[in-house]
């Protein structure tokens, strides 16, 4: 894929990027290497300024900031601000909670024989990040604000759609006051990725992406025995039981589905509802979609913008026609919008049966899946029948199924009455082939530690 600037919007190539050769690359990390072994001994305290100025820059260019992403990959212009901002609130968040959480942590000396016994908290050194599109700055924020805060030094490998994203988060984190040689953004194509990786240089990798990005890379860094944290795809179902408030699920659930243009890993896309409110919840849900205005992303009207390529268009409609060609039932959309750009229109497929591809696909856009089940055990069921195990919503004001979803769901969070999101304060991640290890909070700054264990006599 070419390193360029497209809108969704218009089809159009606005800016083109030269990659780097492999000479800039290897300079790229001497300065990384080199950098680290300086940036490694600044203090907690210095760290958490340069993550507020980081913050302060943000905040102030929302805007801008905002109309760059939007012309990138097809947000709308609020959901852009909305993810600078949160940006600037992860970093934030490092800045304030960073040390405390990188503070040695006490052991039990007079059990293991020792005056002072504890774990120390070290940095690992250089990092590649490897990451998606949908989310241009803050899939690396998540990433970075840590990864920065705990003494690393990072290398970001961006998608080859978002360059200019890329190029802004090595600037203004270098505005801020970081070392250039702290963060750098790298604009190659995926074929650099692998000797990167295998480059002795690079201490760990972090990847949000595809299921097969992810086994490249945890391939790769298992034969050179380095850690990886791997975000990939996801399939959340969304259960709605007879208690809950449908109206309430219902409107909820059109956002789950569409955020983003529907291009979110925690999305919800298995609609799991029960019988006895499947054609109440079908009502409200439906009427949510024809609702919805779909069209130029930077009009402030609009909620649904255009995917982010061309071929994540062509990917969703070969699965919404391979489903009604099985026999599932489209309520509503089914068919790309006929104008400049890559639109597709919000679909609702029901009578989905287990030999569509959608049933075990990631449905990466603005279409959502309807299932009838009898009962709780049949919902759960369902919603753990899927390779992934990202996210996991259910409704229900009965505190017995409320307990049985949280125990029984098979995913890396599960919310309750509530759409999932990601808050710097709460961990986040999956389980199965959504990935392995966890960004955010406190686990999120140690997984890019060396945790040394400390014993004196």
């Amino acid at each position: 894929m070419a390193i360029a600037t497209t809108n969704p919007a218009t089809g159009e190539i606005v800016r083109e990027f030269d990659s780097l050769t492999e000479d800039q690359v290897d300079e790229a990390l001497d300065r990384a290497v080199s950098g680290f072994a300086s940036y490694r001994t600044t203090s907690f305290e210095q760290r958490a300024t340069w993550l507020r100025a980081t913050a302060d820059l943000l905040e102030a260019e929302a805007d801008g900031v905002a109309a760059m992403m939007t012309e990138e990959m097809g947000k709308t212009l609020a959901s852009a601000k909305a993810e600078t901002l949160k940006c600037a609130k992860g970093f934030r968040y490092y800045a304030d909670h960073g040390a405390a959480m990188l503070a040695d942590e006490q052991a039990d000396a007079e059990a293991v024989g020792a005056s002072r016994a504890y774990m120390r908290y070290q940095p690992l050194g250089v990092v590649l990040a490897i990451m998606p599109w949908n989310f241009p700055l803050w899939q690396a924020v998540r990433f970075a604000a840590p990864a920065l805060m705990a003494g690393n030094v990072g290398i970001l490998k961006h998608a080859s759609n978002v360059p200019q994203s890329a190029l802004y988060l090595e600037d203004v984190l270098h505005r801020a006051g970081f070392p250039e040689s702290c963060f750098q953004t790298l604009l190659i194509g995926s074929g650099m990725i692998e000797s990167i990786l295998r480059d002795p240089r690079v201490a760990a990798a972090t990847l949000t992406g595809s299921e097969p990005a992810g086994r490249s890379v945890a391939a790769i860094a298992g034969d050179e025995v380095k850690h990886t944290v791997l975000e990939l795809g996801g399939s959340d179902p969304f259960i709605v039981m007879p208690s809950a408030d449908i109206a309430a699920a219902a409107k909820t659930a059109v956002t789950a589905r569409v955020q983003n243009n529907g291009q979110s890993c925690i999305a919800a896309k298995r609609f799991i509802i029960h019988a006895d409110v499947y054609d109440q919840f079908v009502d409200h849900f439906t009427e949510g979609f024809r609702g919805l205005v779909i069209g130029d992303p930077t009009d402030d009207a609009t909620d649904v913008g255009p995917l982010a390529t061309e071929q994540g268009r062509t990917d969703l409609e070969e699965l919404v026609d391979d489903a009604v060609g099985k026999g599932a039932k489209v309520l509503i959309g089914g068919s790309r919008v006929e104008r400049p750009g890559w639109f597709y229109q919000p679909t609702i497929l029901a009578d989905i049966t287990d030999d569509m591809e959608i049933y075990s696909a990631e449905a990466f856009g603005p279409v959502a899946a309807l299932y009838r089940v009898e009962d709780i055990d049949e919902a759960i069921a369902i919603a753990n029948d899927t390779t992934f195990g990202l996210g996991g919503n259910a409704w229900t004001t009965d505190e017995a199924e409320q307990d049985q979803f949280i125990d029984r769901i098979e995913s890396g969070q599960v919310f309750i009455n509530g759409m999932t999101t990601s808050y710097p304060e709460l961990g986040f991640g999956g389980i199965k082939r959504s990935g392995n290890g966890r960004e955010l909070t406190s686990h999120g700054i140690h997984e890019f530690c060396n945790i040394k264990t400390v014993w004196i006599a």
